[in-house]
């Protein structure tokens, strides 16, 4: 099997963005982007999905968020995108719920290579830690578009913002997880016969 890896840089005047990523490695991370709490959600997002991924960045944080935030998105799902190729042989689909005490989370995902995604977690919050709770949403969208992949991520109930978010990223994974897997087969599982 030709192994599911991508290493890349990505340098703007916002941000510097280094990453390695496997597709078939063990949940293993080491990630710093300088939002703690954004770690921690990327953090979860590798261990279930059972990626391994070394991360840094260097950003604009004096300004705030934002920029961080959606530049690692957007490295993260360029290289999720060049890891898998052609998508050859991968189960293409993947669908997950995940709790987190007493939230939940749905998602499903299509690595059709056609981008777009519908994101609701709800969140009341301003911040969780240093990361603007809107931020949230639109790394999973920044995500979901780079990555070529329709992404629907819902939380269903919860009353904390940070198991809301956390249940959502953990659901996320775990579809991710599904839709990743080699299935066996060597075509392109599309009618098109292309899922680029």
């Amino acid at each position: 099997m030709t192994p599911r890896t991508f290493s890349t840089r990505r340098v703007t005047s916002e941000t510097t963005v280094t990453l390695t990523l496997n597709l078939d490695g063990t949940g293993r991370s080491t990630i710093q982007t300088g939002l703690p709490f954004y770690d921690h959600m990327l953090s979860a997002l590798v261990r279930h999905a059972r990626l391994d991924l070394d991360l840094t960045c260097t950003g604009d944080l004096h300004i705030d968020d934002h920029h961080t935030v959606e530049d690692v998105a957007l490295t993260l799902g360029e290289a999720l995108a060049a890891a898998l190729g052609e998508r050859r042989g991968v189960r293409r689909f993947g669908s997950a719920y995940a709790p987190l005490d007493e939230a939940l989370a749905r998602a499903v995902i299509d690595l059709s290579g056609r981008p777009w995604a519908e994101v609701d977690l709800g969140l009341r919050r301003e911040h969780l830690g240093t990361v603007a709770c809107e931020n949230l949403g639109h790394a999973l969208r920044s995500l979901a578009i780079a990555a070529k992949m329709t992404l629907h991520v819902d939380v269903l109930r919860g009353e904390n913002d940070h198991h809301r978010a956390e249940a959502a990223f953990k659901a996320v994974a775990l579809a991710l997880r599904q839709a990743v897997a080699l299935d066996g087969h060597a075509d392109v599982p599309s009618t098109k016969g292309v899922l680029a």
